[in-house]
């Protein structure tokens, strides 16, 4: 995206419709320093400020994105090239949020989880103090060793439900149909 050109493209649409930056901060509920900004390059309105420019000044958000009024033919292709820019720059990465989500469920879970630990271990000493035989060592450990895989096993499984659920939220076209889909 080129941001002076953006820049020149909200000055060219504001002097179409005779007014002053004052007088359009003024509509959009911004300072007329904002505009100034915005026309020189120096910043970008934001996501919500695009969709109401756009209602301003009767454009699409694709043709201020590109800087200038587009034919229909190449609407599609600018429309496209737009969509990649701002989702190569998006705030986070695929991967990012990813870690985000884990981190922020193992710190919301980790009460549980220390909990768990603290039952298994004690229940692992108790049984070791009532037990004399060292077949029943064997034993408690491959019990202990599988109680423990399971445990993880399940918590990583509800972990990544999770990360899904809020990494990868779903479309309102997945929902509609999910919705439409009646319960078995």
């Amino acid at each position: 995206m080129d941001q002076i050109k953006i820049g020149k493209f909200i000055a060219d649409l504001r002097k179409e419709k005779g007014l002053t930056q004052k007088q359009l901060g003024e509509k959009l509920g911004v300072t007329n320093k904002t505009i100034s900004r915005w026309e020189n390059g120096n910043y970008m309105p934001d996501v919500e400020m695009l969709s109401i420019l756009s209602k301003e000044f009767s454009v699409s958000i694709n043709e201020i994105i590109s800087g200038e009024r587009l034919a229909a033919e190449t609407f599609k292709e600018a429309a496209d090239s737009n969509l990649m820019t701002a989702l190569d720059n998006s705030t986070f990465t695929l991967k990012e949020k990813i870690t985000f989500f884990k981190k922020k469920w193992l710190h919301e879970h980790i009460a549980t989880i220390i909990l768990c630990v603290v039952a298994w271990v004690g229940l692992v000493i108790s049984l070791k103090l009532k037990l004399q035989d060292t077949d029943a060592y064997v034993l408690l450990g491959a019990i202990g060793s599988m109680i423990a895989v399971f445990f993880y096993i399940v918590l990583y499984n509800r972990m990544m439900a999770y990360v899904e659920s809020h990494a990868y939220p779903p479309t309102s076209d997945m929902k509609t149909q999910k919705e439409k889909i009646p319960p078995v």
